[in-house]
């Protein structure tokens, strides 16, 4: 199959290395010093999957100049999923899926919005990954796995071929799951709880799951968002609280949320994507929400001004 990646850092850096090394043509979107050092060293992927050089690799950052593809990986940041939307209309034709990996559970409307309901599928991704440098991804935590389906539901050929484009990539897990609202708002529940507690605390996921203060923060996190989840129609299972709970101790304890370190470095982050949309959803759906709507709250002065500056 014919890949695109639109956002080749942590995400789609490494999920493009894995199907470029099992032989799918896999074209990098990027740009300024992590595109000239892919087009001049290819893209390394450092791993405790194994390590992997895409060398050389096929990297720009004009879309158009790419063509139509099979399947466009969105990997962007949440907040750029508009953008990026605009960006990938070259690439896509009657055939070509539409998949994003964002943390959030907007992402899949936004891009249907822009490119209309036909070539989106809904997904999620787990993996803990970011760029290390220009041309570099490292890869720390988290057996990597993806899955996706159609909006609603059904079985279709096409999730079938690119499940089996994923299987033949070494390190990738690929699931099409028979409820994907579920799968999403199931991820959705501890990367929000990961990322509201450690911007505001600005502490690994290991010191805040150990002192009872912060756990029981989490806990509340989470009781919330699966409030507003049971709220929207998303069938959670019982235990969905629990088996986020389960995930967040599973975590290397040095582990930090991708949201977290975008705000500690003073970017743009996916705030208004995460807890942000949780304390949107609960007031359309009457879920009151008070543990995010104050993590929000003290979050948002900084993230309005690192979007000022960007």
């Amino acid at each position: 199959m014919r890949f695109a990646i639109m956002g080749s850092g942590g995400v789609g850096g490494y999920f493009g290395a894995r199907l470029a090394a099992a032989g799918e043509e896999v074209t990098f979107i990027a740009r300024g010093e992590h595109l000239a050092a892919i087009r001049r060293d290819g893209l390394k992927v450092s791993s405790i999957k194994g390590d992997v050089t895409i060398a050389p690799a096929s990297a720009t950052d004009d879309p158009a100049a790419v063509g139509v593809v099979d399947c466009v990986l969105v990997a962007v940041k949440a907040w750029q999923v508009h953008e990026a939307a605009e960006a990938i209309r070259p690439m896509v034709g009657p055939e070509t899926l539409v998949v994003p990996l964002e943390n959030g559970v907007e992402a899949a409307d936004i891009l249907a919005g822009v490119l209309g309901k036909g070539p989106v599928l809904d997904g999620l991704c787990g993996i803990l990954a970011w760029r290390e440098s220009p041309g570099h991804i490292r890869h720390a935590g988290v057996d990597p796995f993806v899955r996706f389906g159609e909006r609603d539901n059904r079985a279709s050929e096409r999730t079938a071929r690119l499940k089996a484009a994923f299987d033949r990539a070494e390190g990738v897990s690929a699931e099409v799951p028979d409820d994907i609202q579920t799968s999403v708002w199931s991820k959705f529940l501890f990367i929000c709880a990961m990322s509201g507690i450690g911007s505001i605390s600005r502490a690994t996921i290991g010191e805040t799951r150990t002192l009872s203060e912060t756990r029981a923060l989490i806990e509340r996190i989470l009781a919330e968002i699966e409030a507003v989840a049971r709220a929207c129609g998303v069938a959670l299972p019982g235990d969905a609280v629990a088996r986020a709970m389960q995930f967040i101790d599973a975590l290397p304890p040095e582990s930090t949320a991708s949201m977290q370190r975008d705000i500690m470095a003073g970017r743009p982050s996916e705030l208004e994507s995460q807890n942000g949309a949780v304390v949107r959803l609960g007031l359309q759906y009457g879920v009151a929400t008070p543990v995010n709507a104050v993590i929000y709250a003290a979050l948002l002065p900084q993230e309005r001004k690192a979007r000022e500056n960007a």
